[in-house]
């Protein structure tokens, strides 16, 4: 009953607290909105392109490329015909067009104003293809003129080869990310309210007094512990209710277990600023050696911006952030349904706040009070 009232009371204390509000849900919340917002471009897939204008001069007899560019059409490649004295190089120059085309019977020719511009490239691989058919019917023609229609008829070819992938069309947005990374940042961030639990008794003075009460120290320490794992959890779920209904942000359809890891992750911290605590000999000391470690933890586990593929001693540091493990373990139980993921982050999480634990517990048996 004294570890319930103990706890309690921390929830209440907690909850009264505008700064431990403000930063546990209002600050994650604005984080959210500034980034998804402001970097939304960085997790673009696509890239727009306008409608691309060819200018062309055709001395053949034939009609393939004249099929070419009513198929094109429909794409947004545009080909005018180059008539009188017009240019078609110095045009391109100009930049009055993205492209001119000379088709003789000796071949295709095509110049550009900039042959790497995405619009360059996209003529290039079409008239390839172009190309590469019209050899084929070329040859064809020349061999057995009766079957260029059934050469290039185009059948249902057998799918001998099935490629699957696994939930293809869904990629994290830029809402979608921060989302993920500043709620396992933010968790973190409850090892500083949790390094006070037992120091803030001493500042005031009140450890004697609660030493001298009838309720053991084990009863405390349990009951600390225990209100401020209620506390943040509560607040790490309504950071993600917020964003998943306000910012639409994608959570998953697990989120059981999604939460599970967090609140494992919850207890790492929790258990971490307890143990720091103890091993500081300043009041002050605990939460410095937190802000360190949670702002170098929060750079290199991508709460800031997306890390991708690092590699060496940068892909080295960044394993060392507890959020990495966290960060890749949502993603993959979100995007790719990969329950396995969440088992490195469940061990490391509870092998961290074991430790941490342990500390706490033996400094505090062999201090006479808190």
């Amino acid at each position: 009953m004294n570890i319930l009232n103990i706890a309690w009371k921390g929830i209440k204390t907690d909850f009264r607290d505008k700064r431990t509000l403000f930063f546990m849900l209002a600050f994650p919340v604005v984080l959210m909105l500034v980034l998804g917002t402001a970097l939304s471009n960085t997790f673009t897939t696509s890239l727009p392109v306008d409608d691309i204008d060819v200018l062309y001069k055709d001395t053949t007899q034939g009609e393939y490329f004249q099929r070419f560019m009513t198929e094109t059409e429909k794409s947004g490649v545009h080909f005018k015909k180059a008539t009188g004295n017009i240019d078609g190089e110095k045009e391109v120059k100009q930049s009055n067009y993205d492209g001119y085309v000379e088709v003789t019977e000796d071949g295709v020719e095509l110049y550009l104003n900039n042959g790497s511009s995405i619009e360059g490239n996209i003529l290039q691989g079409m008239l390839s293809s172009f190309v590469g058919q019209y050899n084929i019917a070329s040859e064809i023609i020349k061999v057995a003129p009766e079957k260029l229609a059934s050469a290039f008829t185009r059948e249902k070819s057998a799918d001998f080869i099935k490629e699957t992938s696994l939930l293809p069309d869904q990629q994290p947005g830029s809402m979608d990310y921060y989302a993920i990374v500043i709620t396992t940042m933010i968790v973190l961030y409850g090892a500083m309210s949790s390094s006070s639990l037992i120091v803030s008794e001493r500042v005031r003075k009140t450890a004697d007094r609660l030493i001298a009460s009838p309720v053991r120290k084990s009863e405390i320490f349990i009951g600390k512990v225990l209100g401020s794992l209620v506390s943040n959890s509560i607040c790490i779920m309504l950071v993600i209710l917020f964003s998943k209904l306000i910012f639409k942000a994608n959570w998953g359809e697990n989120l059981g277990l999604i939460f599970l890891v967090l609140l494992t992750e919850v207890v790492f911290a929790v258990s971490m600023g307890i143990g720091v605590s103890f091993l500081s000999k300043t009041s002050a000391g605990p939460k410095v050696i937190i802000m360190l470690f949670v702002q170098l933890s929060s750079f290199f586990g991508g709460a800031y911006f997306k890390i991708e593929n690092p590699e060496g001693i940068f892909k080295f540091i960044t394993d060392l952030s507890p959020l990495t493990w966290m960060n890749t373990a949502l993603t993959k139980i979100i995007y790719a349904n990969d329950f396995s993921a969440a088992i490195p982050a469940l061990t490391i999480n509870l092998a961290g706040a074991l430790i941490f634990l342990l500390v706490a517990i033996i400094s505090l048996q062999r201090r006479e009070g808190l």
